[in-house]
């Protein structure tokens, strides 16, 4: 293991050549642990797209597999939501037993974040302005046993995600609560236009716990890893740890 690696090396293949949230899952995450990114190189942004993706991230697993990385984070929810709550935990599981390493998806690590903060009711905001997806995104979740309230889309798509100003997210985000005030906490699903310190303002001004993809795996690592490090400015998850 290399020194700057001394807490181990996860593997994340992410699903676009997008690096905002990759800097950003490598800032927060504490020194010592390592990160080797691939790419599915996902172009279409639509339930087919995302169906398509799969054999891709068969062969990024693989390639980390031959890396010795001691997690592997195949990025991304929508290529896994699309196929449905089981069939992702059936995919993780062939994974994991044919290459013998913990195996994380982004919507497993946002399933245990929101459990971990006791949430059980929640709105869901997106960048997605097809109904269909977040119709989609929505089952996966009360598959997985939670009270969706809403899955409000904004009226944008991930490839206009970097458009998006950070006032225009604090907007959608309280909107998206107040339309569904017996919410218990806020999901974000992408990390194409968000980032974490986003959250922040949220989260103090409405006082409910908000999950972001990036926090979610950062503080899922950390658990994996059994590293405890909180991070300060970046929202009640990485602040806490639960």
């Amino acid at each position: 293991m290399a020194t700057a690696n001394w807490r181990g090396t996860v593997g994340v293949v992410k699903p676009t050549y997008g690096s905002g949230s990759l800097v950003e899952f490598i800032r927060l995450l504490p020194e010592g642990v390592g990160v080797i990114p691939l790419y599915a190189s996902i172009k279409e942004h639509t339930q087919k797209g995302y169906f398509d993706a799969l054999e891709c991230y068969h062969q990024r697993v693989a390639e980390l597999a031959t890396l010795g990385v001691d997690l592997m984070h195949p990025e991304g929810a929508p290529p896994f939501m699309v196929r449905g709550y089981k069939a992702e935990q059936e995919i993780v599981k062939k994974w994991e037993d044919q290459y013998k390493i913990p195996i994380f998806t982004s919507a497993m690590t946002q399933t245990a974040a929101l459990r971990a903060l006791g949430i059980k009711r929640f709105v869901g905001c997106t960048y997605f302005r097809d109904d269909e997806l977040n119709n989609i995104f929505t089952r996966y979740f009360t598959d997985a046993g939670f009270e969706v309230l809403g899955m409000e889309g904004m009226d944008t798509s991930p490839v206009e995600a970097d458009n998006i100003s950070p006032q225009e997210i604090y907007a959608h985000l309280k909107r998206s609560l107040l339309k569904h005030p017996a919410a218990q906490g806020i999901y974000l699903l992408g990390s194409g236009a968000w980032r974490v310190v986003d959250v922040v303002p949220v989260e103090e001004d409405l006082e409910v716990p908000v999950v972001h993809p990036v926090a979610a795996r950062v503080w899922y690592v950390q658990k994996q890893m059994r590293i405890r490090q909180p991070v300060a400015g970046a929202g009640r998850l990485l602040a806490e740890l639960p």
